[in-house]
């Protein structure tokens, strides 16, 4: 193993009925909770939408996650915009303070 690299190890998950292995780092049973709810939201999509056809559902849920992530990724952009503008306003009023503090002599 390369030094700075993460062991992975061999995890068995089961979507759609179909057995995969695959080498994830970390806790293995995280990677078979994250397969559970794909499982989960696949079965979902699937019976919404009357797809049928796992590969259609798989998309399907593709474009589900996609547009999760997205939006979380904008939500968190709003939150680190948010924090930088506080984080200016106080450092501006640190900075009056600053300013008006009396001197030591």
């Amino acid at each position: 193993m390369q030094p700075g690299s993460v062991e992975k190890k061999p995890v068995r998950i089961t979507v759609c009925g179909q057995t995969f292995t695959v080498l994830a780092p970390g806790d293995p049973a995280e990677i078979l909770q994250l397969a559970a709810e794909i499982d989960d939201t696949m079965t979902r999509i699937a019976a919404r939408s009357g797809a049928a056809d796992s590969m259609r559902a798989a998309i399907l849920t593709c474009m589900h996650l996609a547009d999760r992530a997205r939006t979380l990724e904008r939500e968190l952009e709003d939150i680190r915009r948010r924090i930088g503008d506080k984080a200016r306003r106080i450092a501006e009023i640190l900075d009056r303070a600053g300013d008006t503090a009396p001197r030591a002599r």
